[in-house]
């Protein structure tokens, strides 16, 4: 059941915010629970660059090729998105509404001298306002909502005409429950037993469904892989597990 504030619906769930919330301090170590986060970081922000510079020009080899770019990071977490992103020269802003990760977030950014807008803020809020943002970034987050469409809808707003939503998450398919709930939280233990609910994983079609009223095409969907040789992530075709899903705004 969603909650309301500030005039609108708000898809934060609070037993999942204070299931995070007690990761805090720890979110920005790369072999505590966030690990696979942190595994998967680099090509989450590579195909981030190439397609942000593909779809708004910048170079991608560049230092800064995101400058000049407004992205917002819903659910930023600890900020394991937003720094990186930052340094790629993009003006980020930061949402999350437990307030122990934001600090947390917070005192990392300010030790690694970057200047990022973080606030404990639901979307549903923030769009109550006319911020509005090139790119909306969902990432690993939708899977945690108690509302996915009062959260998309939110994203959606946030988006200015002809900016992205980008949306990763897991799908929600038998091999999904395999691998990335049996597998990764009571077998391999990469992450706590508890942290994904197969239910609320959500398949591409689904998001898709979620965006389409508000005018978006969807781009893109894209696979992100476990490669067990090297012990990395790439990008794949096979989306039956993790995937990103990139749509646009007319």
């Amino acid at each position: 059941m969603s909650q309301q504030a500030n005039g609108g619906s708000v898809s934060v769930d609070p037993q999942e915010v204070g299931k995070f919330a007690r990761m805090a301090e720890r979110w920005w170590d790369p072999e505590g629970e966030m690990k696979p986060l942190h595994a998967m970081n680099p090509t989450r922000i590579a195909f981030l660059r190439d397609c942000l510079t593909a779809r708004f020009g910048g170079d991608a080899t560049g230092v800064r090729p995101l400058s000049g770019l407004r992205l917002l990071d819903a659910g930023c977490g600890g900020g394991l998105l937003s720094e990186p992103l930052a340094r790629l020269g993009a003006e980020m802003t930061g949402l999350d509404p437990s307030p122990e990760t934001i600090k947390a977030a917070k005192a990392h950014a300010e030790r690694q001298g970057l200047a990022i807008d973080y606030r404990c803020q639901s979307v549903e809020a923030l769009a109550e306002t006319d911020a509005s943002f090139d790119a909306v970034l969902a990432m690993e987050v939708v899977e945690h909502v108690s509302d996915l469409t009062g959260f998309l809808d939110a994203c959606a707003r946030l988006v200015r005409p002809g900016g992205l939503c980008v949306v990763a998450t897991i799908n929600r398919t038998p091999k999904s429950f395999l691998l990335a709930k049996v597998g990764a939280e009571y077998l391999l233990r990469w992450l706590p037993p508890g942290t994904h609910d197969w239910r609320r994983f959500v398949r591409p079609s689904e998001v898709a469904a979620e965006l389409r009223p508000s005018g978006f095409t969807v781009k893109e969907v894209v696979g992100v892989s476990f490669d067990p040789k090297s012990g990395g992530w790439r990008l794949s075709s096979n989306t039956a597990v993790n995937y990103i899903l990139v749509a646009e705004k007319p």
